[in-house]
């Protein structure tokens, strides 16, 4: 049987086809991330994340082309921990040799899942929703997320990282071959 999922909002996340999300979006000017308008615009990713149920988004998911995005990383007080956390003008570095495919989905087509190959590891430099700077070393599924939303950033989808089309999936095919 086929988990439930929320409904997702498609007034207020872009859906497939929809071209801010083939668009390369654009660095936020430092200055930029103090103002009021900008951490409104954060401020309600965070909602619109949060209403989602996901662990990542990307501003071009939400209509704004700038390159920022929230994706769930270790907690600092408890690594074991999640925490949702903003990354504004990412820089992806030291990314593995090693690869893992894993099934993913977007809040941009719920209705599929893609098999995808991604980097095991990697640091990615940012700043904070308060513009201070940021590094992190991550792993398995933290680094995914920031891959997956990182990619939307550069205007990829995971459809055009899928090998092949049998690796795209409805998801409740997904959900009847691998959930309980």
């Amino acid at each position: 049987m086929a988990k439930s999922r929320p409904p997702i909002d498609r007034t207020k996340v872009a859906q497939l086809g929809q071209p801010v999300l083939r668009v390369p979006a654009v660095e936020v000017k430092p200055e930029e991330i103090r103002t009021p308008e900008f951490q409104a615009f954060i401020d309600r990713m965070h909602q619109v994340l949060a209403s989602s149920a996901g662990v990542g988004l990307a501003a071009p998911q939400v209509f704004r082309s700038q390159r920022v995005f929230l994706a769930a990383l270790p907690d600092p007080t408890d690594p074991e921990e999640l925490t949702i956390e903003t990354l504004i003008n990412p820089k992806l570095s030291n990314l593995s040799t090693e690869m893992e495919d894993r099934w993913e989905g977007c809040l941009s087509f719920i209705e599929l899942m893609v098999l995808v190959p991604r980097h095991v590891s990697l640091t990615v430099e940012y700043l904070d929703g308060e513009g201070k700077p940021k590094q992190a070393r991550l792993s398995g599924f933290p680094a995914r997320v920031v891959q997956h939303e990182n990619d939307h950033l550069d205007g990829v989808l995971t459809i055009d990282r899928a090998s092949t089309s049998k690796h795209i999936i409805k998801t409740s095919e997904y959900d009847d071959l691998f959930v309980d």
